[in-house]
């Protein structure tokens, strides 16, 4: 029987998962590099937002579903150049993206075991690319906000990797550090494993904590 301990496919969200991009998020919007703690978005500034509301609503999602969500009353054109001005100014922001703790033990660990494992994304192709490639990760499988209809919370991307990989989606572990890429993963009927303490199967203190439950007899 499958459990978190034993899946036959892991699947991993990006930011703030694999991929450490905090502080290129939140000061990608920055009106003013002063204090990053205070540091107002100019997305937000430009669209009317609290900037704090704004970062609060920006992690999981997508820019399309962050810009609706926060900007109800603009209409389809206007949202799509809403989402796209929040990528554009995170494209070329690279300086602090790093890997997680614990995410080059995590992904050394699945190559040795042989364990099939994919990304699966809000971001879009390019920032994914940049993003990973600034932290030195090339995963096997790529899945990003423009190989689905709906983003997270639904489920159509960790559905399309399990898919891929050949895998059934209930022995897949789904990795994440929000609520709405934890409700994409229940949604594909996954096992989900959960950093910053957020309701999960199993509950994570970083990606290296997985590496030590995947091989627990230490082989």
């Amino acid at each position: 029987m499958r459990s978190y301990s034993n899946p036959e496919a892991v699947l991993l969200d990006m930011d703030g998962t694999l991929v450490d991009s905090d502080g290129a998020v939140e000061r990608a919007p920055s009106a003013t590099l002063a204090s990053r703690k205070l540091a107002q978005s100019s997305w937000a500034v430009e669209y009317g937002v609290d900037p704090a509301l704004a970062l609060a609503n920006a992690h999981g999602s997508p820019a399309s579903v962050t810009a609706s969500r926060l900007r109800p009353d603009l209409d389809a054109a206007q949202l799509h150049t809403a989402a796209a001005r929040q990528l554009e100014l995170q494209y070329d922001d690279l300086a602090d993206v790093v890997p997680t703790e614990g995410a080059e033990r995590l992904l050394a660990e699945l190559d040795r075991i042989a364990l099939p494992w994919a990304v699966v994304t809000s971001a879009d192709d390019r920032l994914a690319k940049a993003r990973l490639a600034a932290a030195g990760i090339r995963p096997p499988l790529l899945f990003t906000f423009e190989d689905v209809r709906r983003g997270k919370p639904d489920p159509e991307g960790y559905l399309l990797a399990a898919k891929a990989l050949g895998v059934d989606p209930a022995a897949c572990l789904v990795v994440e550090d929000s609520e709405p890429g934890l409700a994409a993963g229940r949604a594909a009927g996954a096992m989900t494993a959960s950093l910053r303490g957020l309701d999960a199967d199993v509950r994570l203190r970083d990606l290296g904590h997985l590496a030590e439950l995947l091989v627990p007899d230490g082989r």
